[in-house]
């Protein structure tokens, strides 16, 4: 039987996990566990090409509704954390502070709104990109969302002693945010009509993000992960991830004069950029190649992790050679995702697989037939 997307799942991606108390977590265990996989984070970084796996564990109540309780966040993501040392991978989970993805967006006036059981949403509040360039944004820290991200950090570092990983809030690409500034009829004509305004406004939202990725870091030091949210990360990753969603609605014509150049500009103030959209957007391949200095691409890979997965060949052929990294998520069974391996992989490429093995023994296997397979 094919395997198909399940609609009726809050999260394809997700695993559910019961919360537990900060202080049962074996903060030293868990950074021991973390420190055994470094080295060889760092050898596949640097290697031209190699394979990596990672186990990916995501609550789905944390990127929901609970992200507004940063203490209930924290109890799911670390139980998250102490099972996962149970699966075989090379490279450790990580806390992140998430909390929506309108957090640049509140820079221009958005403010959250709360539905019963839902992650929290935004509204447009301008009617055209020229209304939304003649407002003057603040400083995101300075806003309801951002101090509450910045607080949310702090908690973790504070409970955690600084001692696990943690990565940066769910960056959004600049054209994402400003999708979420503006009527969306209304910007989807822009992109026809005023091109070179709603580069601006990309632009503008780019040093945006620069600056409040800046205030995280600082606050992070060395608990820092790369590139963040949805990749596999690691402190001797590098780059920042952005998700880059909305970019499907482009030629890639359009992405290369409105989006690209924001893209980069962004991604280039921390080592290069990483890029990531959910869907198909293969067509789109060699657009986003011409990021400046693209370190890596997030993908899906199965028919069970999105309703519209990547294909896998032309990002074996697009990927081998160029020291691009794959980060390849893959939900489903071991045939499944050995059957997507064998498509996608090339000597000379780099990929890191994602699983969701549902146990240990499972996750232990396909660890062993991935290695065996790339080697």
């Amino acid at each position: 039987m094919k395997k198909q997307f399940d609609y009726t799942s809050s999260d394809a991606q997700g695993t559910m996990i019961q919360p537990i108390h900060p202080a049962i977590f074996d903060i030293q265990r868990y950074r021991d566990y973390e420190a055994e996989l470094l080295e060889c984070n760092q050898s596949f970084w640097k290697a031209e090409e190699g394979v990596q796996v990672y186990r990916r564990f995501r609550e789905p109540e944390v990127f929901s509704y609970g992200c507004r309780d940063m203490r209930r966040s924290l109890s799911l993501q670390l139980a998250g954390l102490q099972l996962s040392m149970e699966y075989k991978a090379d490279i450790a989970n990580f806390l992140e502070p998430w909390y929506g993805i309108g957090t640049v967006a509140s820079a221009f006036g958005c403010e959250y709104i709360w539905h019963q059981g839902q992650a929290p949403a935004t509204e447009p509040p301008f009617s055209s990109v020229s209304e939304a360039l003649k407002y003057e944004p603040q400083p995101v820290e300075r806003t309801p969302i951002g101090r509450h991200t910045l607080e949310m950090i702090e908690y973790f570092l504070d409970v955690t002693k600084g001692q696990i990983p943690i990565s940066l809030t769910d960056t959004q690409s600049p054209f994402n945010s400003a999708s979420y500034l503006i009527e969306t009829s209304a910007f989807y004509m822009s992109v026809i009509d005023c091109p070179e305004e709603l580069q601006r406004l990309t632009d503008r939202i780019a040093e945006l993000n620069i600056n409040f990725t800046r205030k995280q870091m600082e606050l992070l030091g060395d608990a820092l992960v790369s590139p963040g949210h949805g990749f596999a990360s690691s402190r001797y990753f590098s780059g920042v991830g952005m998700s880059d969603d909305n970019m499907m609605m482009l030629s890639p014509e359009q992405y290369k004069l409105i989006e690209a150049p924001a893209n980069g500009k962004f991604g280039n103030a921390f080592e290069g950029p990483v890029f990531h959209s959910c869907g198909n957007w293969s067509g789109k391949i060699d657009a986003v190649k011409q990021i400046e200095h693209l370190q890596a691409v997030d993908g899906a890979f199965s028919a069970e992790t999105d309703p519209d997965p990547n294909p896998r060949e032309p990002f074996g052929e697009a990927f081998t050679g160029n020291g691009i990294v794959v980060n390849a998520r893959i939900v489903g069974d071991k045939e499944t995702i050995m059957d997507q391996v064998r498509r996608l992989w090339r000597p000379g490429m780099k990929l890191i697989v994602v699983t969701y093995c549902p146990t240990p023994m499972e996750q232990s296997e396909v660890y062993n037939e991935i290695h065996e397979y790339c080697k």
